[in-house]
């Protein structure tokens, strides 16, 4: 049985890095590598998120996509504090919401 730390570093990270990633490349002009830098995260893992082949859980929730795109652009123009800062919010807003319910019922 995963805990609910698991199931949050396993699934949702990589699903808010996702949208964060296609946000900053597509509405902010970043590239691939410049987005890697500022998320903290590798060159390839941006492709993934680009192509599909990671974060592959899809957010239908209006209001938190609409908070993801405030937070991409709060990070487009911040520095690594801020994508904690955004990341942990998105976080949160996503467990409030239910979202986690459906990938494991220990994350609450």
């Amino acid at each position: 049985m995963k805990t609910p730390c698991e199931t949050i570093v396993w699934h949702v990270l990589p699903v808010i890095r996702k949208e964060f990633t296609k946000n900053l490349v597509t509405h902010h002009g970043f590239t691939q590598r410049k987005t890697a830098v500022r998320l903290g995260i590798t060159d390839a893992t941006v492709s993934r998120y680009i192509s599909g082949k990671r974060g592959n859980i899809d957010i239908t929730n209006k209001m938190i996509i609409k908070e993801i795109t405030n937070s991409a652009s709060v990070i487009a123009k911040g520095n690594k504090k801020t994508v904690i800062q955004e990341t942990c919010r998105i976080c949160s807003l996503l467990k409030s919401s239910g979202f986690t319910e459906g990938i494991s019922h220990a994350c609450k």
